[in-house]
């Protein structure tokens, strides 16, 4: 007799939480219900799956491979559900999209608005997380597409690069100097209080390694894990920060300075699990990507 789905999702339950009391909580049963349908699956492998000697219930070696195959099935199984409720047409479908945080400043807005506007039955999950977290919630099949940084890439993770981001040196509209069309050259970087993103952030990381390269150490005055707020301090203040090009161009309030040599650009990418089925939903939506990179003049990958 073949395993029921329902087993498979007891046995995950009990090897997540280790322990048949907190599984048989989160899954809403009963435990010695939850003891007896585990024992059933055993049987019904013929092997012994969770080892309940110790103090937390674990995995056996065998549990370990039969757990792994648990997960892929189930994965497979909410895909299929999600490709039988496709609909081809667009008046109805579902998209889960993460995004690093840089993006939620400028490009998912144009994004959900020409969604919503072209297709107002799609329903959108959006997130914004690392870029690690994305990757990983990609092979768990926790989302269906990604906006990040083209680069060294999960094993199962693919990418498409879609555009090329460039950063500026930011000031304030205000800020003395601020409209001298000059490079600056980097080693006059000392000279400005910044205000920059935190090291939460790929960008800070980016924004380091050039003042490294450059043996600069400027003065980091504020650091911020929100760009919204790194964009007012700067408003409002004499600090200055860097920026994609593309933010600055959207706050008349700021104002971008060139830097000699120039601040690193980054490739945009598009990612995906690789093999994944990519619904109606995501599709059109991938289409808009592009049709929006175009339409905003960003610099090609």
């Amino acid at each position: 007799m073949a395993p029921e789905l329902r087993h498979l999702r007891y046995l995950l339950a009990v090897a997540e939480e280790a322990n048949f009391t907190r599984a048989a909580e989160r899954l809403r049963i009963s435990q010695p219900t939850l003891s007896q349908q585990v024992k059933q699956l055993e049987r019904t492998v013929g092997v012994q799956l969770l080892d309940r000697t110790g103090r937390t219930v674990r995995l056996t070696d065998a549990g370990e491979a039969y757990a792994h195959y648990a997960r892929r099935a189930l994965h497979d199984l909410a895909a299929a559900e999600r490709a039988v409720m496709d609909v081809a047409d667009l008046s109805r479908g579902h998209l889960r999209l993460a995004l690093t945080p840089t993006f939620t400043a400028y490009l998912i807005g144009p994004l959900v608005a020409a969604l919503h506007t072209r297709h107002p039955g799609i329903t959108l999950d959006v997130r914004e997380m690392t870029q690690d977290r994305i990757e990983s919630g990609l092979l768990a099949d926790d989302l269906d597409l990604g906006i990040a940084f083209q680069g060294p890439h999960l094993t199962g993770v693919t990418a498409t690069a879609l555009f090329t981001e460039t950063l500026s040196l930011v000031t304030g509209a205000d800020r003395p100097g601020g409209t001298d069309p000059r490079p600056l050259p980097v080693r006059d970087l000392v000279a400005y209080q910044l205000a920059l993103l935190s090291g939460d952030f790929a960008t800070r990381g980016h924004i380091d390694a050039y003042f490294t390269a450059h043996t600069v150490r400027p003065h980091i005055a504020v650091e911020a894990n929100s760009i919204q707020a790194l964009t007012e301090i700067v408003r409002r203040t004499d600090l200055a920060t860097v920026l994609p090009d593309a933010i600055t161009h959207d706050h008349p309030g700021l104002v971008p300075i060139t830097v000699e040599p120039a601040l690193p650009a980054r490739t945009v990418a598009l990612l995906q699990r690789e093999n994944a089925y990519r619904s109606a939903a995501a599709r059109a939506f991938v289409a808009l990507v592009h049709d929006h990179i175009g339409r905003r003049g960003y610099v090609p990958a």
